[in-house]
């Protein structure tokens, strides 16, 4: 970091990098079974309708149509 040449008029400042806190923070909990288990099971749920929403998505985008029976036809123009 960049240090200045001229003497700093605070001592504090000075002092700062060389400053530790002996505070420790409390220890994380540890999540639940069941908080666990919702996590689970909310990232099943995207996963499964990324999953879906794809396998929808592919037909609809599918640009090569090689079946023609897709024309429009009615029974009055077949007779």
């Amino acid at each position: 970091m960049f240090r200045r040449r001229e003497p700093v008029p605070f001592a504090f400042v000075a002092e700062s990098e060389r400053y530790r806190s002996n505070v420790t923070p409390p220890p994380r909990s540890r999540a639940s079974r069941s908080q666990i288990a919702g996590r689970v099971l909310m990232g099943l749920t995207v996963t499964a309708g990324l999953v879906g929403a794809l396998l929808f998505g592919l037909p609809a985008m599918d640009t090569n149509t090689q079946n023609p029976q897709h024309a429009q036809s009615s029974q009055a123009s077949n007779r």
